[in-house]
């Protein structure tokens, strides 16, 4: 197997491993972990399935393991699958009349489902049916099978992509936002005693602040810190050591990485810091227009360097400043939405 290889399987292992398995060990967006524990307690008391939950937001923000606490809270088996596994009506079908009682299905990507597929999942959800056509032509002929109850958790980075009659199924609809700097230092202390690494209180601040405010982020940055300081044999890790292991990933200070950079700096130099529309920066970026959207730009926005106006994407002054290129401000920058 190649290295690359190793280190991915190495990686994907310690995720697992550092992936909260209780509720208490989760840090972070109390609002939705309160209204999830009222639905689950109340649907106990009621005794029934819990209502299909949907959640949004950046990548990396805990989806998929609030999916994994909601079930095992409830104690159910969580079947899991994405939006573009589930390619045809039959691939549904199959997974849906497998499903037991009070089981729930995790759809990852949800927004990436097939049209066919998603109308399909209206009377599953809705009336716990699910309608095959056998056959073709005049001769077709329509047989519903009745599902058992069951919950669908939903994650999606883009919930605008979603239709309403879609969204409108979900009984419970939230919204994961980005985390504040200590709640990422209590996360990162806890990931750094997990993976048995010796760090202290400054490593911490250093590494939160080039997180791009995202647990995923913070536990990679994590473990390559822990691995520069493993070969250089440093123990505990200190300031500058983070400080030298992320100037190593070509990471600055505040979490931008190159391809940060490369669209901000193709925005201001190119584009005379825009509007500049996004599929023109994906191009002159030779990156996906769906990457720079999901991965790159909520950053980006959330730490003002970049804005939307209604004639495309704008760099800040804030951004400007930080690249050390002088704003002239004459930009024909529009009308900020």
């Amino acid at each position: 197997m190649p290295p690359e290889q190793i280190l991915k399987k190495e990686d994907s292992s310690l995720d697992l491993a550092l992936r909260p398995g209780r509720w208490d060990d989760y840090i972070g967006q109390e609002k939705i972990k309160r209204n999830l524990r009222i639905l689950i307690e109340a649907a106990q008391k009621r005794k029934e399935s819990i209502e299909h939950v949907l959640l949004y937001g950046p990548a990396g923000l805990g989806k998929t393991t609030l999916a994994n606490l909601v079930a095992k809270e409830v104690g159910a088996s969580l079947k899991v699958t994405s939006g573009p596994a589930i390619e045809k009506a039959g691939d549904l079908a199959a997974i849906l009349t497998n499903m037991e009682e009070g089981d729930m299905l995790f759809i990852d990507e949800v927004h990436r489902l097939h049209k066919v597929v998603e109308e399909m999942l209206y009377p599953a959800m809705e009336n716990g049916t699910l309608d095959i056509i056998l056959g073709k032509g005049p001769s077709a002929r329509t047989l519903q099978l009745t599902l058992p109850r069951f919950t669908i958790i939903a994650a999606t980075t883009r919930a605008g992509l979603l239709s309403s009659p879609f969204r409108s199924r979900f009984g419970a609809t939230h919204r994961l936002e980005f985390y504040q700097k200590d709640e990422i230092k209590k996360i990162v202390a806890r990931s750094a005693a997990l993976l048995g690494a010796d760090i202290l209180d400054e490593a911490l601040d250093v590494i939160a602040d080039a997180s791009r405010f995202t647990p995923r982020v913070a536990n990679r940055v994590l473990k390559r810190v822990r691995d520069y300081a493993q070969v250089h044999n440093h123990s505990p890790i200190t300031r500058d050591v983070a400080q030298k292991a992320l100037a190593l990933m070509d990471i600055d200070p505040i979490g931008l990485e190159s391809t940060d950079v490369r669209i901000l700096e193709t925005i201001i130099t190119k584009y005379r810091g825009g509007p500049v529309g996004l599929k023109t920066i994906a191009a002159s970026t030779s990156e996906e227009v769906e990457t720079i959207e999901d991965i790159y730009e909520p950053y980006l926005l959330q730490i003002g360097f970049l804005a939307r106006s209604m004639k495309g994407r704008i760099a800040t002054k804030e951004a400007y400043a930080h690249l050390g290129i002088p704003f002239e401000g004459a930009q024909n920058q529009g009308t900020l939405l």
